[in-house]
């Protein structure tokens, strides 16, 4: 039974149920910043799922990707599957922008978290809601 990793769910809030994976947003408003976990138990990496769960993954990606670049039109997009704290198998997208706190270097451990308003990440979970729902 597929159970969200407790560093996952404690960093980050619920944006959608994919049709492979959950979608998340980091709660760090420094970075448009997206988690996309495959719902499949004891999966660390990217090989152990099939080919077809793999392009299920690759083709939510890429249309998480689409929806950060139309809202927020960044200068680069990121993407990466590290895993090195959090062992289930996640990939990060995330917007960069040349004038962002950590560019052009990575943003992991770059600089403490910097939480959403509520009202802030309302808005942008409910933005990349109607992005994604009608084609996923």
């Amino acid at each position: 039974m597929f159970r969200l990793d407790e560093k996952l769910s404690k960093d980050c809030d619920l944006v959608t149920e994919l049709h492979f994976c959950q979608l998340l947003l980091m709660n760090d408003k420094q970075y448009p910043w997206l988690i996309l976990v495959p719902k499949v138990s004891d999966i660390e990496e990217v090989y152990e799922l099939t080919r077809e769960q793999q392009h299920n993954l690759w083709d939510e990606v890429a249309e998480t990707s689409k929806a950060l670049k139309q809202i927020f039109n960044p200068d680069k997009l990121n993407i990466g599957a590290l895993g090195n704290i959090v062992r289930q198998l996640h990939v990060h997208v995330v917007a960069r922008f040349k004038e962002d706190i950590a560019w052009p270097g990575p943003v992991w451990g770059a600089h403490p978290p910097k939480a959403y308003p509520q009202d802030e990440k309302e808005k942008l979970i409910k933005k990349l809601k109607q992005k994604l729902v009608p084609v996923l």
